[in-house]
């Protein structure tokens, strides 16, 4: 696994500050981020449920099978209509059918609203999250949906990722990057990349440095507080950032674009090296 050496990660650009003096965790002595893990497990069992709604995945856990089913249905089923069509359904029709028959690892699974889709559309997926209830509450829709091609993963930390193949065909991180300092996304990144060959596709959303901007240009550590209600960290990404975290490989842009007004931006990039 590649190591990040954060005496010689300078920033790129004037505005990129060292995060690590912000960051509770010294990142030095977290090479597998078990403890940077265990403070965003402290907010991340409680994710994206619906389009306005946030909901604890242990307490989902609670419900019955039948509930569980009717819950992730009717909170995803409207995605490709609408406004949500905006927020999510853009995507997931873009990718649900050229993803048949590829072999998807969902980094930060949560719910997994988009991945299961993928599933039912022919993917083979593996859900990954640093939360373990996310893990089992995306591993028992897929089991109520009769999914077969699916396989599930605790990333305890960065050494659970050994027991996963290295042939995936995509990398999707649908916001679970930007929820760390730039220098331990990059030491996760690094550890991912292992399992990604050149042909491969590295896929990311996250939000956008004009939506940090016209909301206060707030530290990172208090704009996860205005952006997802108490995160202990938010971080703008755009496509610099995201090439310095996944260098030394080197990908060509596919797709790089903001949304939903600039509250979101999207990135689709293909490894070359």
């Amino acid at each position: 696994m590649a190591k990040l050496d954060l005496a010689t990660a300078t920033p790129l650009r004037p505005g990129w500050t060292p995060a690590a003096p912000l960051w509770p965790v010294d990142l030095t002595s977290d090479p597998t981020l078990r403890c940077s893990f265990d403070l965003l497990r402290t907010k991340w069992g409680e994710v994206p449920f619906a389009q306005f709604e946030r909901r604890m995945s242990s307490d989902l856990l609670r419900l019955s099978d039948a509930e569980v089913l009717e819950k992730w249905t009717s909170s995803y089923a409207g995605s490709s209509t609408g406004s949500a069509f905006s927020v999510r359904g853009w995507y997931q029709t873009l990718y649900k059918d050229a993803f048949r028959g590829k072999k998807i690892l969902d980094v930060g699974c949560g719910l997994a609203p988009d991945t299961v889709l993928f599933a039912e559309h022919g993917a083979n997926v593996t859900f990954l999250d640093i939360v373990e209830p996310n893990v089992r509450f995306a591993e028992r829709v897929c089991r109520l949906k009769g999914l077969q091609n699916v396989a599930f993963c605790y990333m305890e930390d960065l050494l659970s990722l050994d027991r996963l193949p290295a042939d995936y065909d995509v990398i999707y991180c649908c916001g679970s990057f930007i929820c760390a300092p730039l220098e331990a996304s990059r030491l996760e990144a690094q550890a991912l990349l292992a399992h990604l060959p050149v042909g491969g596709r590295w896929i990311e959303l996250g939000y956008p440095e004009s939506r940090w901007r016209r909301e206060g240009c707030l530290p990172p550590d208090r704009w996860g507080e205005k952006t997802d209600g108490g995160a202990p960290w938010m971080e703008w990404h755009d496509l610099e950032k995201l090439e310095y975290m996944l260098s030394p490989a080197r990908f060509e842009t596919v797709l790089y674009l903001e949304f939903h007004n600039s509250d979101f931006n999207w990135f689709d990039l293909i490894r070359r090296a």
